[in-house]
């Protein structure tokens, strides 16, 4: 199991390594539903303390559920809203440490306390977004963004 919390040497090791899963897990396949669907599943066995991850894609400017591994979701998410549409609309990562902090948070899922979203990319435009959910405060920190935005990148090659 891939652990996240503790000595940040071994947690960049196992980030590194999962970077190559999961090049080695798509190099070969065109289909972007199939490597979006086998990237949320290579990061659900991976990350700990997670509750959700998948991925939304933006179709007629909103956000609409894509490949995920968790409960059933939220389906659409307007641009601007919540802290999915909230990456779309200012293409950033969105790190929320607590998310009935944020205004305007969607709860898809009650359990839900802290949050990433990554934007995703292709051809130089917004394509959807990275979305991960804990059922634990403050769970990401600055390692998980940088790895997670990396692992991001590196998929954005395949889409």
């Amino acid at each position: 199991m891939f652990e996240t919390k503790g000595y940040s040497e071994s947690r960049e090791k196992n980030y590194q390594l999962l970077l190559k899963q999961l090049e080695a897990l798509i190099e070969d396949e065109t289909d972007q539903i199939a490597n979006l669907s086998n990237s949320a599943a290579l990061l659900n066995q991976f990350l700990t303390e997670i509750n959700w991850v998948g991925f939304y894609l933006l179709k007629d400017n909103q956000l609409v559920l894509g490949p995920f591994q968790g409960l059933p979701a939220c389906v659409r998410i307007q641009v601007g809203k919540g802290v999915c549409g909230t990456a779309v609309s200012t293409n950033q990562t969105q790190r929320i440490a607590n998310v009935h902090e944020f205004p305007g948070h969607i709860a898809c899922d009650a359990a839900s306390q802290s949050e990433i979203v990554v934007p995703v990319h292709k051809n130089g435009e917004i394509y959807g977004v990275l979305d991960i959910d804990s059922p634990i405060k403050d769970r990401f920190d600055q390692l998980d963004q940088e790895y997670l935005e990396q692992f991001v990148v590196k998929l954005e090659k395949y889409l």
